[in-house]
């Protein structure tokens, strides 16, 4: 997830895929690394803008929010672009599997804000009473795990977190990682704004893609830019609407504060997992 740090903020997401959220600001920014044009041309064929991508030490962060490994960038994509309605609920080809289950959360070399945000998080799925809930562990090995980097912004905005998408065998992204970067959520973390970041985050980790994915502009401004299919799928949960969504938990870019499921996000994870 991204929040933009001119004025304000935005989002992000993996499959062996990496995603993230961002936020839009003013302060000093990082100078990205040069991309080669061989790099530009194979995330173009994986369905990504190539506007702004940004060399890291784990690999190339594109749309401002997915993290694109080397191996990643190297497979091919098999399945069709889907090109719908731009704001609607999607979800990629793979989800969470043997259900019913409970999934366990781990929070690692984070401090107290990421840790209760992450309970809140928790809370608001368990609230749902949906097929798959979530449990935070203190010890032990986790499905999924939290855990902490340092980047400052980039390009006018800055990555909040990222995550990533369902393994083909059924199981959730194992790694949701959290911007510690002072611009990011300050020297004082609001718990809500924390805990919408994850909830986010989780999402992604379960199967959903952006509300926006088809125009990430609905929610970062700026150009037109469809995220694309990127080998993973997106496809429009029934029930969603076809109009702009202008509240959804999972559009691309953060509001700057909380946000958690409106009535459409809830038929999306309704129709996914009850």
């Amino acid at each position: 997830m991204t929040k933009h740090t001119i004025p304000v903020i935005c989002l992000m997401a993996v499959v062996l895929l990496f995603a993230s959220c961002q936020k839009k600001g003013a302060q000093k920014e990082v100078t990205p690394d040069p991309v080669p044009a061989e790099v530009l041309a194979q995330i173009k064929s994986l369905g990504f803008s190539t506007d702004n991508v940004v060399k890291t030490k784990d690999g190339y962060l594109v749309e401002g929010d997915i993290l694109l490994t080397a191996d990643q960038l190297k497979e091919k994509v098999s399945s069709p672009i889907i090109r719908i309605a731009g704001t609607e609920q999607y979800r990629t080809n793979y989800l969470v599997t043997a259900l019913p289950r409970v999934i366990t959360i781990k929070v690692t070399g984070l401090g107290a804000a990421f840790i209760a945000g992450t309970d809140t998080a928790i809370a608001r799925y368990n609230r749902l009473g949906l097929r798959i809930t979530f449990q935070r562990i203190a010890s032990g090995t986790a499905n999924i795990t939290i855990q902490g980097f340092n980047q400052g912004p980039s390009g006018g905005y800055i990555t909040l977190g990222s995550s990533g998408f369902p393994t083909s065998g059924g199981n959730p992204y194992n790694t949701i990682q959290m911007n510690t970067n002072q611009y990011a959520y300050g020297s004082n973390p609001d718990v809500l704004y924390v805990g919408s970041v994850i909830q986010h985050e989780i999402g992604h980790c379960i199967g959903l893609r952006h509300t926006d994915y088809l125009n990430r502009a609905y929610s970062c401004g700026g150009s037109a830019v469809n995220e694309g299919d990127a080998g993973v799928g997106a496809i429009q949960i029934p029930g969603t609407p076809s109009g702009a969504d202008a509240n959804s938990w999972m559009l691309a870019c953060s509001n700057g504060g909380n946000r958690t499921f409106n009535a459409n996000d809830i038929i999306a994870l309704n129709y996914l997992y009850h």
